[in-house]
C-alpha cells in the first residue's frame, strides 16, 4: 500500500530527476522566472561555458526591480539599471526567451505577470532568483527562490540541485473581521512564530480562512512565507483556483488538466513534520514597529518590551519606545505595491476605504501597480479616478519602493507604511523607517497622516 502523501511530496517526487543523497536532489523545474538583476551572471557562465539555455520555452524574462516607476518611455537614466536591462534584452533575444519589456502590456514585477498571464499553474515546480517565488504557491505549486549560480544550473539543465525540505501545515480557521486582510493573516501567523520557525520547510497553509479566501489574497500569504524562513508556502488547488486559470489561462483547460488538478491534495492521513493551528479570532490589524516582519504587532497592542541586543537596536533604529501605542504615530510616506499586495484586488480594497476622503497634504503616497494589466483594470473599473480626486498619483509598474534600487525611496528617519514584505534597515533607503501592513491600514494612514487605532478602523466605512 502507498504511503500517505502531503501535497508538498506529491509534486516533489512528480518532479524529482535523482536523490543524490538523503538530503539533496535535483529536481526538474517547469517553469523558470527571470528578470534583470539576478541573470546576467548567470548568463555569462552559460557564455563561458559554451552551452545554451536547455528550454528557452520554459523561461520568461521581465524587468522590474531596477527600473523606474516614471517616464519608462525614456531611456533610463540610472547606468547600472540601465546596463541590466540592456542586458537582459540582449540575453533573451539571443537565447529565443519570452520577455515582457518596459511598456510592453504584459510587463510588470515577475510574481504579478506570471499568475495574471496563466504561466504558473496548478502542480509545477517553478524558480527565480527572487526570493519572493514563494508567491506561485498559491496555486499548488513548489516555487522557490534560488541562487545566481542555480539560475545558470536552470538555463542550462532545466533541472536545479537542492536541499529537500521538511514539512509543515499550518491550519487558520474560524472567520476573519470585515476589515481583516490576508496580510494581516500572514503578518500574525510571522508574528506568533517567528522569523526562523520555519527554516528548513515547505508550509501548506490551509482552514477556512483560506478556503475563504480570493487567490490574489493567497498570492499574499504564500509570498511572506519566507519572512518566517520557510523554503516556501503552497495552497491545494480547489474551485478558487480553478476559477482563476479559467480567466487567465492562455489556452482552454482540457477536462485532462481539471482533473489532474483537482487531485492536488494532501492525503487525509498524510503527515507533517509540523503542525500548527491557528483560530482567526487571535488576528487583529497587524502593523509591524521593528526591522523585521516578525516585529509586528495589533495596532491596538503595545510595543513589547525589548529583549536582547538585536531588538533593543531595532527599536532605536525605528525611534520606537518600547511599552508604546502606535497610534497617533504620525507618517508622511505611505506605499501601496509589490508583489505582495501590488495586484488589482489591492487597490481596489483601499479604494473601498478611500471613498469620501482625501489624502492628508503632509503624505507622499506612492502607489504602483504590479503590472501595466493591473493598471488596465484600475483604470477600466474607474478606481483611478477614485484615487485622484483624493489627491493620489499612480506610477508605472516596478517593484518601486519595497526595496532601494529604482530611485524610489523613502528618506532617512521618515516613516513609511509600505504594503511590502520587509522592513529591514534600509530596505527602503538608508535610514528609512518601514512598517509593513495592509492596504487598508494604508490607505488610511495615508489619509490621516499618522497610525490610527482599531476602532477607527473597523467602524470607518460605516
Amino acid at each position: 500500500m502507498m504511503k500517505a502523501q502531503t501535497l508538498f511530496e506529491k509534486i516533489w517526487n512528480r518532479h524529482l530527476v535523482k536523490s543524490v543523497d538523503d538530503k539533496t536532489d535535483v529536481l526538474y523545474i517547469d517553469r523558470h522566472f527571470i528578470h534583470e538583476v539576478t541573470s546576467p551572471q548567470a548568463f555569462d557562465e552559460l557564455k563561458q561555458r559554451t552551452i545554451s539555455v536547455f528550454r528557452p520555452e520554459q523561461t520568461t524574462a521581465t524587468v522590474d526591480h531596477n527600473v523606474p516607476t516614471q517616464k519608462q518611455h525614456l531611456p533610463i537614466q540610472n547606468k547600472e539599471s540601465r546596463k541590466q536591462v540592456e542586458k537582459l534584452y540582449e540575453n533573451v533575444k539571443e537565447q529565443g526567451i519570452q520577455c515582457f519589456p518596459l511598456l510592453d502590456e504584459k510587463n510588470g514585477i515577475v510574481h504579478v505577470i506570471g499568475p495574471e498571464q496563466g504561466l504558473s499553474r496548478p502542480g509545477m515546480t517553478i524558480v527565480c532568483g527572487d526570493s519572493h517565488t514563494s508567491t506561485h504557491g498559491a496555486f499548488g505549486t513548489i516555487a522557490f527562490g534560488i541562487g545566481t549560480s542555480q539560475v545558470a544550473q536552470v538555463l542550462a539543465s532545466q533541472c536545479v540541485l537542492v536541499s529537500r525540505p521538511k514539512t509543515m501545515k499550518i491550519s487558520i480557521n474560524g472567520i476573519l473581521e470585515e476589515h481583516l486582510t490576508p496580510k494581516d493573516v500572514i503578518l500574525y501567523i510571522i508574528s506568533k512564530l517567528g522569523t526562523d520557525f520555519g527554516t528548513g520547510y515547505f508550509i501548506e497553509y490551509t482552514g477556512e480562512v483560506i478556503d475563504r479566501m480570493s487567490m490574489e489574497g493567497r498570492m499574499t500569504v504564500c509570498n511572506m512565507s519566507i519572512e518566517m524562513g520557510a523554503r516556501g508556502g503552497l495552497i491545494a488547488p480547489d474551485e478558487v483556483t480553478i476559477n482563476y486559470m479559467r480567466e487567465h489561462s492562455k489556452t482552454a483547460l482540457t477536462k485532462e488538466e481539471l482533473e489532474k488538478w483537482k487531485r492536488l491534495q494532501s492525503d487525509a492521513d498524510a503527515k507533517y513534520d509540523i503542525e500548527v493551528s491557528i483560530d482567526a479570532d487571535e488576528i487583529d490589524t497587524m502593523l509591524t514597529y521593528g526591522t523585521n516582519p516578525g516585529m509586528a504587532i495589533r495596532v491596538g497592542d503595545s510595543v513589547p518590551t525589548s529583549t536582547g541586543a538585536t531588538a533593543s537596536k531595532a527599536l532605536e533604529y525605528m525611534g520606537i519606545n518600547e511599552g508604546k501605542v502606535l497610534e497617533g504615530l504620525p507618517v508622511k510616506y505611505v506605499f501601496i505595491g509589490s508583489c505582495t499586495n501590488g495586484r488589482y484586488e489591492d487597490f481596489a480594497i483601499a479604494a473601498d476605504y478611500l471613498k469620501g476622503h482625501k489624502k492628508s497634504n503632509k503624505v507622499t503616497a506612492l502607489l504602483v501597480p504590479g503590472s501595466n494589466r493591473v493598471m488596465k483594470q484600475i483604470v477600466d473599473a474607474g478606481l483611478d479616478k477614485v484615487y485622484q480626486e483624493a489627491g493620489f498619483e499612480f506610477r508605472q509598474p516596478g517593484c518601486s519602493a519595497c526595496l532601494a534600487m529604482n530611485g524610489d525611496t523613502i528618506p532617512a528617519g521618515e516613516y513609511c507604511v509600505s504594503t511590502s514584505n520587509r522592513n529591514f534597515e534600509g530596505r527602503q533607503g538608508s535610514g528609512a523607517r518601514t512598517i509593513l501592513a495592509s492596504p487598508v491600514l494604508a490607505i488610511i494612514a495615508a489619509i490621516e497622516g499618522k497610525i490610527v487605532n482599531a476602532k477607527t478602523i473597523r467602524e470607518w466605512k460605516k
